[in-house]
């Protein structure tokens, strides 16, 4: 059996990962009362867990954010739907209702870096898990993409060999360290080139 493997944001999410990060950074400083400057040194002392490369961490991370910008509850429940908002962004409704029209032709499945909670956050707001399995999230695994390590736990989650795998991502370091271990990988730029991509790889 073929495989599509699929990146999440800025693939079948449309956001920008490189833009709402400054964004929020800006936000976040300003409602605590800080320069931007200030900000990035109260978290940098804070010593907050890594939430994207482990699991059961995140009210940890919480906690020590609101005691770094002496913060109260509701701004930080506030920040906390603010950075979902923005790390979700929108459905890609195209991509989705391709790869719903593939089942039965291929396996589906996702391989991405993440938050701790995104499982919680993208299953409610998209349904993920009707369409992929295995879902492969970086904090779950422990191993971030572009490592080997990420590509080789979603493999042996499919039960895959590289060469029958193809792999979205709109990441160009993700997609050559994909074809490194022989997988076959597309940069995501549109919806019309990556479906013909997709259609193309399964007849072949």
């Amino acid at each position: 059996m073929k495989w599509i493997l699929y990146d999440i944001g800025g693939v079948i999410e449309q956001v920008d990962d490189h833009a709402w990060p400054a964004e929020l950074r800006l936000r976040w400083a300003a409602r605590a009362g800080l320069l931007p400057e200030e900000y990035d040194g109260r978290l940098d002392a804070a010593d907050l867990p890594d939430t994207t490369v482990n699991t059961h961490v995140a009210a940890q991370y919480w906690r020590g954010v609101a005691e770094a910008l002496n913060l109260g509850d509701d701004a930080i429940e506030a920040m906390r739907a603010e950075l979902w908002d923005a790390y979700c962004g929108e459905e890609n409704s195209e991509l989705l209702d391709h790869a719903r029209s593939l089942r039965g032709r291929c396996g589906l499945a996702i391989l991405s870096n993440s938050g701790d909670g995104a499982r919680e956050e993208e299953e409610r707001r998209f349904g993920l898990s009707e369409i992929f399995d295995p879902i492969c999230y970086s904090h779950e695994q422990g191993v971030l993409k572009p490592h080997a390590g990420a590509f080789e736990l979603a493999l042996a989650r499919m039960g895959a060999t590289a060469d029958r795998v193809l792999f979205i991502d709109d990441n160009v370091a993700n997609i050559d360290a994909a074809l490194a271990l022989g997988v076959d990988a597309l940069l995501h730029e549109t919806n019309a080139t990556t479906i013909e991509a997709i259609e193309r790889f399964l007849l072949e």
